[in-house]
């Protein structure tokens, strides 16, 4: 497994050279489960998406912005863990950023019994 803050400083560095302000990788691919380490500098934004079916956003550090349309969903700061509504949603970091996104891309149904 990586070293998530080691990850996230090296994430950091390659969102400040990029000319869109944002870096990821993909740490974890385990059938439908993904965790992706996501850099953002102050002021990057991730434009409107869908959310898989299930998702959550866990700040390792800084401060982000969740928007609906124009309006404010959700923000969350290091340390918090949020779990993502499934509707589109944008992001905007309000400073340097690195989040946790985990998502599940796909549910399998299984018989009961």
């Amino acid at each position: 497994m990586p070293d998530l803050d080691a990850l996230a400083t090296d994430l950091l560095a390659a969102a400040a050279a990029d000319p869109h302000g944002r870096a990821a990788q993909l740490v974890v691919h385990d059938g439908e489960l993904r965790q992706t380490v996501l850099a953002l500098v102050a002021g990057a934004r991730l434009g409107e998406h869908s959310s898989p079916p299930a998702a959550s956003l866990q700040a390792l550090c800084g401060h982000v912005r969740v928007e609906v349309g124009d309006a404010l969903q959700q923000e969350v700061t290091a340390g918090e863990l949020w779990e993502l509504t499934h509707e589109r949603h944008s992001v905007v970091a309000l400073e340097d950023s690195v989040l946790l996104l985990t998502t599940v891309t796909g549910v399998e149904t299984r018989p009961h019994g």
